[in-house]
């Protein structure tokens, strides 16, 4: 019992240092109540922060697809316990954002400037508008199960885990990513967009393509036809862009990499 109940006291802390980093990184990105943001007055010389921004980068997309990857999970959880695996992913995805925002390097320079107040405003909802969808969107495939406190929770009651039915609640019907779609608009509807919320905009949008391209195939690979079906008649991030069919009602599953 004595395992159980540390095992949810760290499935807890992980979900609470996972929620204090979502909203900081509303602020980082979103440039207001922060300390540091990805927009700010250059930090060194430019190449220097340009590589160091890209080195952190890619630490997260290897550390984020990497753990979540098949393979991985059957070695990892011969070192960590299942009942805690996803909630140390979570951690690891945490830190790794958190180092990105303690060591990120402004580089100055403006792509776009918006100076019409009304247009200025439209994109901040249009931000506002990304961060609502990716809440909604993991509330809707199970937020807790999502972020490890459903594995933890259950363990704790002595109950064996079991997977999540699929569906397409929602937006899921409309595309088949709404979460990565949030994301897209969080990253990309700001007023101003310096060089180095471009790079970070343009490393995160490819980074979300690659990994809907290997979750896909892992989907594929678990449900088969029926994904196969889902896949075919609801487009993956554009709404209406093709035609959907009844097979929309497929079964489909949460994303793995948040």
């Amino acid at each position: 019992m004595l395992k159980r109940i540390l095992f949810f006291a760290y499935g807890s802390v992980c979900y609470l240092i996972f929620l204090g980093t979502f909203l900081y990184a509303i602020g980082f990105i979103g440039n207001f109540g922060a300390p540091a943001t990805l927009d700010g007055a250059p930090r060194g010389a430019f190449a220097t922060a340009f590589a160091i921004d890209a080195g952190l980068l890619a630490l997260f997309a290897v550390q984020h697809s990497v753990m979540a990857r098949k393979w991985f999970k059957q070695q990892w959880t011969r070192i960590v316990p299942q009942p805690i695996e996803r909630s140390t992913y979570v951690l690891f995805s945490s830190l790794a954002l958190i180092l990105l925002f303690w060591q990120w390097r402004p580089m100055g320079g403006a792509v776009w400037s918006v100076e019409d107040p009304v247009a200025r405003v439209v994109l901040r909802v249009l931000f506002a508008f990304g961060f609502g969808l990716v809440l909604v969107s993991t509330f809707l495939i199970n937020h807790f199960d999502l972020f490890g406190l459903r594995q933890v929770w259950l363990n704790l009651m002595g109950r064996p885990y079991r997977a999540l039915s699929f569906g397409t609640p929602g937006p899921y019907r409309i595309v088949r990513h709404p979460l990565y779609v949030g994301w897209l608009f969080a990253f990309w509807m700001t007023p101003t967009m310096t060089l180095a919320h471009l790079l970070f905009s343009i490393a995160t949008t490819g980074y979300i393509l690659l990994a809907i391209k290997w979750e896909e195939r892992d989907l594929t690979s678990d449900l088969g036809d029926a994904y196969e079906d889902y896949r075919r008649s609801v487009p993956m991030l554009v709404p209406f862009a093709r035609r959907q069919a009844s097979a929309g009602d497929s079964p489909r599953r949460s994303e793995q990499v948040t």
